[in-house]
């Protein structure tokens, strides 16, 4: 039986050119090796599986080489390259710090130092997971790692360089390794599949890459896993079988249902994806990868970091173009919310289907607007009741069948209104026979948020009664009358009154407002004012509501007068302790009584 060599070894890079996603580090060495301003002690850190420990050895080959080439890289065929390629070299220790950790050790490391090397030019000690040694055997490489002879090259290569002691970091040339780009791997798994004659589909490969997490040595240890499994076949769903990876679908799918309201439909997958194994904070991880990645197809200028494959690229940007920009935010807040309570909650799957439950009806809560201030809320339902009295004729007080209770099948709450008399007391020349309600096509409904989401009862059944009486006398709605500047005045500070902040408050009140046509200029101080103001959503959505014009807009600008008038004014001049005296005395000429009976001085 032929020996196997895993991947990871195998296609180990011999040269600078062919290391993976470290071109800085690489560039900076060839450079440093035809200038001759070689440092002789170096520290590569970075995460595992970068390429640290290979361009240690890279850089200790070509050291040397005896026929170094024009490019700064090693020959592979000197007697020095020969030997280091079957690891017979001499002048090349590597030491592993991990199970090398002690002062005996080191002191052995010392003692090596001293020799000079018998063929080639230096000797080159790598010290592979350096942060591992003691306090103790740092302390005793110092010195020599400070001035070692001109021979000797030191190489330092760990993943934790903050457990380094600062005497070490400062006598060190650190390199920085980065992790390796989805797209670099992908690229270096291609070629081997090439060499090794094996058809991987790129989905596939992009699964692999994205499960190694930055590290090429994972990536390969993966891929040689796929490839044992498949043979010279890789395809995506031998890829997340064996990696117990979810697949994009089901975040597709999941997508799809939510934005049109498919509750069951949602729930059955979820239900699919517990009994196929997966747990339920993987899923909704995976979820929010998918939101966050429906976000960033939003813009062109941010698809670059959608590292994914160009099929599924072409999905994401499907679907980002029927997802609003305001339910992925609130879809990702929510979900955000139940990774961090997931912990702490007893039934999980419970916590999880809720969460569920409330992207559903997101675009219902956005759509619909909540009055939460006592004030407002009485002002509408009292400009529903004029409606009400506009529209519908006035009936017999005496009547007691003139009132009836109207009840909502899917609410606790039961608003008692007066109702229409019957249809033959009705003038046909002032209100038509209303059509029923199964002739309704289902987009000109009006649309009442779920019970589900946090909202006021009563206030979705007043906006339900408000939108079904709008309608007007023809069945369609009436068109909105322009309001005058004094009514839209009074709205203003009214909805001024019951805003929570302080500053807002204020920014408000002082605020200067002019009508242009259909346009409300609201003139403020500064550009802080500005952002406040146009962030104020809740405020300007409640404005219009209140004004009840739909073709009012509203524009905020900086006005210069009172920037010029801010900008003049005088600062406020500090009082000294004398100062403050006199004022507190001449309001109040028993303070000086005081003074004088308890014997105080004032301080100057």
């Amino acid at each position: 039986m032929q020996n196997f060599v895993v991947s990871a070894r195998k296609y180990r890079p011999q040269r600078f050119d062919e290391v993976v996603g470290q071109g800085h580090v690489a560039q900076t060495l060839k450079n440093a090796l035809a200038n001759d301003h070689l440092a002789h002690a170096f520290l590569f850190c970075g995460p595992r599986g970068v390429g640290k420990t290979t361009c240690a050895r890279i850089l200790a080959k070509i050291l040397n080489c005896e026929n170094q080439t024009d490019d700064q890289e090693a020959c592979n065929t000197c007697g020095s390259c020969k030997g280091f390629n079957d690891n017979a070299s001499f002048n090349i220790t590597e030491l592993d710090a991990a199970s090398n950790n002690s002062v005996e050790q080191m002191r052995a490391l010392i003692e090596q130092v001293r020799f000079a090397p018998q063929q080639g030019a230096y000797r080159v000690f790598i010290i592979d997971e350096v942060h591992m040694l003691s306090a103790s055997a740092f302390n005793a490489f110092l010195k020599t790692l400070e001035e070692p002879p001109s021979y000797a090259k030191f190489i330092l290569a760990t993943t934790e360089k903050h457990k380094i002691l600062p005497t070490i970091l400062s006598r060190c040339q650190i390199f920085d390794f980065k992790r390796i780009q989805v797209a670099d791997i992908v690229s270096h798994l291609e070629g081997i599949c090439k060499k090794e004659k094996i058809q991987a589909a790129q989905d596939a490969l992009h699964i692999i890459a994205q499960k190694a997490d930055g590290a090429l040595r994972d990536a390969l240890s993966i891929f040689d896993r796929i490839v044992s499994f498949g043979g010279d076949k890789i395809v995506y769903d031998d890829v997340i079988s064996n990696l117990n990876i979810l697949d994009y679908d089901y975040y597709f799918k999941v997508v799809d249902h939510l934005l049109v309201e498919g509750l069951p439909n949602l729930l059955n997958i979820f239900n699919e994806i517990l009994q196929s194994g997966f747990e339920p904070d993987i899923f909704m991880n995976g979820l929010l990868e998918h939101f966050r990645n429906l976000l960033v197809c939003k813009n062109e200028n941010t698809t670059a970091l959608l590292e994914v494959s160009d099929s599924l690229k072409k999905r994401y940007h499907e679907q980002a173009k029927v997802s609003d920009t305001g339910f992925l935010l609130s879809a990702i807040n929510l979900g955000n919310e139940c990774d961090v309570n997931y912990r702490m909650a007893r039934n999980k799957r419970l916590h999880v289907e809720m969460t569920l439950i409330k992207m559903t009806y997101i675009n219902r809560l956005i759509n619909t607007p909540v009055f939460t201030q006592e004030g407002s809320e009485k002002k509408k339902f009292d400009r529903i009741e004029g409606i009400v009295k506009k529209v519908v004729p006035k009936t017999n007080k005496s009547n007691p069948e003139s009132k009836k209770e109207i009840s909502n099948e899917s609410s606790v709450a039961n608003i008692e209104i007066k109702s229409p008399p019957p249809a033959e007391e009705i003038k046909t020349d002032i209100v038509k026979e209303p059509k029923p309600i199964a002739q309704i096509p289902q987009a000109s409904r009006p649309k009442i948020a779920s019970p589900s989401i946090k909202s006021d009862n009563a206030s979705l059944l007043l906006s339900k009664l408000e939108s079904e009486l709008m309608e007007g006398e023809e069945g369609e709605q009436k068109e909105a009358v322009m309001p005058t500047m004094e009514e839209i005045k009074k709205v203003w500070l009214e909805q001024t009154e019951l805003q929570n902040s302080p500053t807002f408050k204020n920014i408000l009140r002082h605020a200067k407002i002019e009508m242009e046509e259909t346009t409300l200029v609201v003139n403020v101080g500064s550009t802080v004012a500005k952002e406040m103001v146009i962030n104020g959503m809740d405020f300007s959505r409640a404005l219009k509501a209140e004004i009840n014009y739909p073709q009012l807009v509203m524009q905020v600008v900086v006005d210069p007068e009172q920037l010029t008038a801010q900008s003049q004014v005088e600062p406020k001049k500090v009082l000294t302790i004398k100062e403050t005296y006199e004022l507190m005395k001449e309001k109040n000429p028993l303070v000086e009584d005081l003074r004088l009976r308890f014997d105080l001085k004032i301080d100057r």
